[in-house]
């Protein structure tokens, strides 16, 4: 089965990615070895990209919020904390106001 956003197709998720983001990730998060002539270079789209578009950081923490709300459990394996009951914080119905 193929998918298609746009008219472009979804191969992998990096696609997914570039495709919600409208630019591949390596724009915002760089690339391994990268000079800091390349590295400026990208920073510098990057700018200019949010100076065109200054809603995108809204748009992409909608989208990121929404992958985590509907993957979290296996995205990040999440076990609930509980604090043992000789470790819980006292109570501050007696404390002087």
């Amino acid at each position: 089965m193929r998918t298609y956003i746009g008219g472009h197709q979804a191969v992998s998720v990096n696609d997914f990615i570039e495709l919600a983001l409208g630019t591949p990730a390596e724009l915002w998060l760089g690339v391994e070895g990268e000079t800091g002539e390349e590295r400026a270079a990208r920073l510098d789209a990057a700018r200019d990209i949010l100076a065109d578009n200054p809603e995108l950081p809204d748009d992409v923490t909608r989208v990121v919020a929404e992958v985590i709300e509907a993957h979290a459990p296996e995205l990040f394996n999440v076990v609930p904390l509980t604090r043992p009951v000789g470790l819980r914080r006292p109570s501050r119905k007696g404390a002087a106001a």
